[in-house]
């Protein structure tokens, strides 16, 4: 990939915002059904361009808890916002979820 074509990237991959959950919650806030609807516009433009290509829709918690409950936690928020964001249109096959729990 031309340096040039990577920065584009990179510059519009930068606009994206985090979408924040409750404590203990895998319900999307409000604040991140906002977030995530500014985020459709360039995640379906870059999968457009990119067809070939998987975002990866990572979850994460805090330190409280379990390192078995936390990556189950962050598996459910992962799994919410890729359900949220194939609702919005974006194709399911390119999406992928991990969770770090706390990590």
């Amino acid at each position: 990939m031309p340096a040039a074509t990577k920065k584009l990237l990179n510059d519009e991959l930068a606009k994206l915002e985090d979408a924040l959950f409750d404590y203990d919650k895998s319900t999307i806030r409000s604040d991140a059904t906002v977030a995530l609807r500014d985020d459709v516009n360039v995640i379906r433009g870059i999968l457009a361009d990119y067809p070939n290509q998987k975002l990866i829709i990572e979850g994460h918690t805090d330190e409280r808890g379990s390192a078995e409950y936390n990556l189950g936690l962050g598996d459910r928020r992962a799994h919410a916002v890729q359900e949220f964001l194939s609702s919005m249109g974006i194709p399911g096959p390119q999406l992928a979820v991990v969770s770090f729990g706390k990590e």
